[in-house]
């Protein structure tokens, strides 16, 4: 799908919160992403969120790996590929492996996965897809992981649809960040 911004970019923000956060965004990421200049520059409060969402998602007590399988999986789903690019970038940074992110479509045959990988990926892709998820599927799941992974499954799983939906109802497409790293 092709992207067409929706709101232009605010190349100069206004105040020094936002001044701080795109000098932050180009220090950790190379540039600073599409979002930042459009959403965050006109409600500075969401880059708050965002802020406390990523925080969230370090603390998760999960894997890298899992976390990064499970965001890529519902930008995905979602066909957003500034989310899908981000995650790419994120995992070659982490020294993820990019061989299960090209594989994740067949995460349950692929013997790359582990079972609790598969049971993770078949629950996210279910609630993204549905936004219910079939007892079997939740029962699955309760085999690999506690309660409070399955909460900050679910959490991960969500807060990645809130930005999806952000990026794709703004038009906010791929901002080449794989070729960055």
């Amino acid at each position: 799908m092709e992207h067409q911004l929706r709101l232009q970019p605010i190349e100069k923000p206004k105040g020094l919160y936002m001044k701080l956060g795109y000098w932050y965004l180009k220090k950790m990421i190379g540039k600073v992403i599409t979002p930042a200049k459009v959403v965050y520059a006109r409600v500075p409060k969401l880059m708050k969120v965002a802020s406390l969402f990523y925080k969230v998602s370090e603390q998760a007590p999960l894997s890298d790996d899992l976390k990064i399988m499970l965001k890529a999986m519902v930008s995905d789903l979602n066909n957003c590929t500034f989310c899908i690019d981000i995650t790419q970038a994120y995992a070659m940074r982490k020294g993820s492996s990019m061989k299960k992110l090209g594989e994740i479509h067949n995460f349950a045959t692929s013997e790359l996965f582990s079972p609790a990988e598969r049971a993770c990926l078949n629950y996210v892709k279910e609630a993204t897809l549905h936004k219910q998820v079939p007892d079997a599927i939740f029962r699955e799941l309760q085999q690999h992981f506690n309660e409070e992974q399955i909460i900050y499954i679910t959490f991960l799983m969500a807060s990645e649809v809130y930005y999806n939906t952000m990026n794709l109802a703004l038009g906010i497409g791929s901002d080449g960040l794989c070729a960055i790293q």
